[in-house]
């Protein structure tokens, strides 16, 4: 392995052979908005060789206060495009693949064949959300998903939990109920906040297929979800094959 300026720190902290790891792997994020978005970028910079990007949404005014993609400059373009270029920008030896569509049921299988080796979901919409889940668990895919950020305020809240021990958060309550009855209780490791969120920061929503309805959200707590679900895999794929 050749270290250059890109990797230098890196190689200083973990060691030659784990960025060599990193370099080889491959990882799917599904959702690059406010949270999949940062655990994109983090990726990028730990130097992961291959990225597949899926998301169906474009950058909207919404998504300045918090959103990584989100400038006045990228308004209107599609959040996964940005995130390529983003990334390029960041490394360029490293191969992305954007593609702008929004993962429904039907389209898991083909989402993991051939299986990356690892898959960050930061999907929004429940239905694909436990879909994803429940496919990689049966596939054994490693994956980490990102609950509820949105309605929460406090980053020390923030840690990591099987899906069977999370608390005071709808989505993560509704995904386990899901999974439950595709006879999965635990297994899934996931982000999750022990701040319950507030209650009159929800509001109905039609921006975004598959969701009824959106918390209000500040610019770190997306931000910390996203960078601890790339750091979960990152640390999972520097010592794979150990």
């Amino acid at each position: 392995m050749v270290t250059t300026p890109f990797n230098e720190r890196t190689v200083l902290l973990v060691g030659e052979s784990a960025v060599e790891r990193l370099a080889g792997s491959r990882v799917t994020v599904v959702g690059v908005g406010g949270v999949g978005a940062y655990a994109v970028e983090m990726l990028a910079r730990a130097g992961v060789g291959h990225l597949t990007l899926i998301d169906g949404d474009v950058v909207s005014p919404s998504n300045l206060n918090r959103q990584l993609p989100a400038l006045h400059s990228t308004i209107g373009e599609p959040k996964v495009e940005v995130m390529k270029r983003r990334v390029l920008d960041i490394n360029p030896a490293c191969e992305v693949t954007a593609e702008m569509r929004f993962i429904g049921v039907d389209d898991i299988d083909g989402l993991l064949s051939p299986a990356p080796d690892f898959v960050i979901d930061a999907i929004d919409a429940i239905s694909p959300k436990v879909a994803l889940l429940a496919a990689c668990y049966r596939n054994r895919v490693k994956v980490v998903s990102s609950m509820g950020a949105g309605g929460r305020l406090d980053p020390t809240k923030v840690r990591y939990a099987d899906i069977r021990d999370t608390f005071h958060d709808g989505l993560a309550r509704e995904v386990r109920h899901r999974l439950r009855k595709a006879g999965i209780s635990s297994g899934i490791k996931t982000v999750f906040s022990e701040e319950q969120p507030r209650k009159n920061a929800v509001t109905l929503t039609d921006e975004i297929q598959y969701k009824r309805s959106s918390y209000g959200t500040v610019a770190w707590l997306p931000a910390i979800f996203g960078m601890m679900l790339a750091s979960y895999a990152v640390d999972s794929l520097m010592t794979a094959g150990k």
